[in-house]
């Protein structure tokens, strides 16, 4: 996904951003060519994306953000997508492998499953944004239209717009969280190796080992240096209910 790189926005365009996110369907697809439907909405503002980049807002979308901006209202453009019916993923049951895979690429966290078990789509919390489908190396994900004729906001309600964005907030948090979860048993598990690391090589070389310390040690720094710019903490989402 080629997006340009985020630039410091004045406070103004950081208000004007709030609002265009707030007039986005929060699907999460990266259709748009951003991460999220934020980092278009900052784009918006900064002034480094057009108004018409958006398929599952379509039509009514670039309407509802051409009275934000006060940009012309332009065609959808095509190679981001088309406008068309809200689509669900369904997964085929007697292909799906259990990778998990596709729970990983879900941005609302609306596919359950455990390793090697049958995964299942939760049909009323799917956002349609097709990212799972790719995802699978077996191709058992289809995207089935559940509303056509209705395309773009006839199609998706602000009321789950809504939920899919705080959704995506509690996919975030998790991500994190896990990640440091992750990281930080990496770190203890690594301290306790370097504690002991004598007894917990196969080497009897002094200089073997020394160097065997450097590397750990090394390795140690770089990921405290990665973790120290901390980001301010944020209100925490709720956890949203599931099945």
């Amino acid at each position: 996904m080629n997006s340009p790189e985020p630039t410091a926005l004045s406070p103004a365009s950081v208000a004007l951003a709030e609002r265009l996110n707030d007039a986005l369907p929060q699907t999460q697809c990266t259709r748009c060519g951003y991460p999220d439907c934020h980092a278009y909405a900052t784009a918006i503002a900064s002034g480094a994306a057009p108004i018409n980049q958006c398929p599952p807002g379509g039509a009514e979308g670039i309407a509802r953000l051409s009275a934000i901006t006060g940009h012309a209202v332009i065609p959808l453009n095509p190679v981001n997508g088309h406008e068309g019916p809200r689509a669900v993923a369904v997964i085929d049951e007697d292909w799906c492998i259990g990778c998990t895979l596709c729970i990983k690429a879900c941005p609302v966290d609306c596919i359950v499953g455990a390793s090697k078990r049958m995964h299942t789509i939760v049909e009323k919390d799917c956002t349609g944004c097709e990212l799972c489908v790719p995802a699978c190396p077996v191709d058992c994900i289809a995207m089935l239209p559940v509303t056509a004729p209705l395309t773009g906001w006839a199609a998706w309600s602000p009321a789950q717009a809504s939920v899919a964005r705080e959704r995506y907030a509690f996919h975030q948090m998790r991500v994190l969280r896990e990640k440091r979860e992750n990281d930080e048993r990496l770190a203890a598990k690594a301290a306790h190796k370097l504690a002991d690391l004598e007894n917990q090589t196969l080497h009897t070389d002094p200089e073997i080992i020394a160097r065997k310390r450097a590397v750990i040690e090394a390795a140690m720094a770089r990921a405290r240096a990665q973790r120290a710019p901390a980001a301010p903490a944020a209100e925490n989402p709720e956890e949203p209910d599931t099945p």
